[in-house]
């Protein structure tokens, strides 16, 4: 059942409770207080009758000062007969209770007189031929004589207004249902409304719809609820779109790592294939056996650079502090002033926190990457500054330059801006997929900052050991 039919369920079900409650409290107080007004009209009636047969009896001519049964049956006959036009009875009994008269139609049993003794007065609600009785019974002093007067007033009119009462009340209530029922639906409808559109917007992303979002039609809890989904959403969205993008790179990777494998080796086992199924000359021999140490030689750095960046995304670096001369020391005795390149260094020393191998390896790559870049003579800068916290390192070349929007792409492993170029040289596109991998690990990351033709800027920024610092 849906939330909102259920709502209007236990509305209607309330309504009715209370409404039946409520109409049952109302009709029968109603009813109380009319029956009481009647019951007490009743007694009154029974005491004046009492003293009008008490003065009846003195006025009519007795014989010895003695009240007969026949001057009892005329006297009680002569106050029935003077209420005409009321619903009133009326019985005599005598002092053993025993019927003197009783009205037409006084039928009822005499239990109530059992009931009654000498100075009482008793009364009861009965039902006489489908009609509803007050009966009441007192003594009366007739002289020498103890009477007992009982009475029946008909009060079926308080039990017919209380039943037309509970008729008219189960009316209304019903009225009042129906009409309750449509409001409560429509209420029930506009409340569940943010439900049903966050169930839609479930739907549609269980199938796979992930950037539909709920439309916000409150700014209750339930319009928050609505927001909070929508941020799931475009998180989960994001993952996803992450996750595809790996699945991508994976595949990228695996067809790029295939390829690079296959270019190599088909020329290793070609040479190979030549030096072992025909007798060349020395020159040519010499050529073939070159090739074959070159291309193995380029399988064994892919090989290299792939097992360091597998284990550089599995390793715990532990930072060490040095300075950042240190690093401009080793790459002057390794690169020199450069046969084919011009090299600039430029740098201020600062005391950093790093793991000195890594970063090493970081600057090699980066520097070999401009080499590939640029012509022959073409001048290359290393530069290291101090900005703050922090300590960065810069590479410029004039080489060809990196496209805008090649420039996410180039951290990827086997990813080549120009495959022709770098294959020329011996690259296979892992060096900085590399970089970014160790400067991963120290918190940093590439800065690029390229113009097709012009040239490039890669640069990271290290940390620097503040307490050295201030001690220096």
């Amino acid at each position: 059942m849906k939330f909102s039919f259920k709502l209007l369920l236990c509305t209607i079900v309330m309504m009715a409770a209370a409404l039946g409650f409520s109409g049952f409290y109302f009709v029968n107080y109603v009813f109380e207080t009319s029956l009481t007004s009647k019951v007490g009209q009743a007694m009154d009636e029974s005491s004046i009758l009492s003293f009008a047969f008490e003065t009846a009896a003195l006025n009519v001519p007795t014989k010895y000062n003695v009240l007969s049964n026949s001057i009892v049956e005329e006297v009680a006959l002569g106050l029935e007969t003077g209420g005409q036009g009321t619903s009133r009875l009326i019985r005599i009994s005598d002092e053993e209770k025993t019927v003197l008269y009783a009205g037409d139609g006084f039928d009822t049993d005499s239990g109530l007189l059992e009931e009654t003794s000498e100075n009482t007065k008793t009364w009861r609600i009965i039902r006489l031929n489908g009609h509803y009785y007050v009966h009441t019974a007192v003594t009366v002093d007739a002289l020498d004589r103890v009477l007992y007067l009982e009475t029946l007033q008909d009060i079926s009119e308080v039990f017919s207004e209380r039943a037309l009462g509970f008729s008219v009340y189960r009316r209304v209530t019903m009225v009042v249902l129906i009409i309750g029922t449509l409001i409560m639906y429509l209420i029930s409808s506009l409340l569940t409304k943010p439900i049903r559109i966050l169930t839609a917007a479930t739907r549609k992303m269980a199938e796979g719809d992930y950037a539909y979002r709920a439309e916000l039609v409150s700014r209750d809890e339930l319009g928050q609820l609505t927001e909070d989904f929508n941020d799931m959403a475009g998180a989960l969205e994001k993952n996803i779109e992450q996750l595809e993008e790996e699945i991508q790179d994976r595949e990228d990777f695996v067809a790029a790592f295939a390829h690079e494998l296959k270019t190599p080796l088909t020329a290793i086992i070609g040479y190979a294939d030549m030096l072992r199924s025909r007798k060349l000359d020395e020159e040519k021999s010499f050529l073939s056996a070159n090739y074959i140490y070159t291309e193995g030689k380029r399988l064994e750095t892919m090989s290299f650079r792939l097992l360091d960046i597998m284990v550089t995304k599995r390793s715990n670096v532990e930072f060490q502090k040095i300075t950042a001369a240190s690093f401009f020391d080793y790459l002057t005795k390794m690169y020199g002033s450069g046969a084919e390149m011009e090299f600039v260094y430029e740098y201020e020393d600062a005391r950093l926190l790093a793991e000195g191998d890594l970063i090493k390896t970081v600057l090699v790559n980066l520097i070999d990457n401009a080499c590939k870049a640029s012509e022959p003579g073409s001048r290359i800068e290393i530069r290291g500054k101090k900005q703050e916290e922090y300590y960065r390192f810069s590479v410029i070349d004039q080489g060809v330059g990196i496209p805008q929007e090649e420039q996410r792409k180039i951290t990827k492993a086997f990813y080549m801006v120009d495959k022709s170029r770098a294959r020329s040289k011996n690259g296979a596109g892992l060096g900085l997929s590399l970089c970014a991998e160790i400067l991963k690990l120290h918190g940093s990351a590439l800065d690029i900052d390229s113009v097709p033709g012009e040239g490039s800027c890669i640069s990271f920024l290290l940390p620097v050991n503040k307490e050295e610092e201030h001690e220096g």
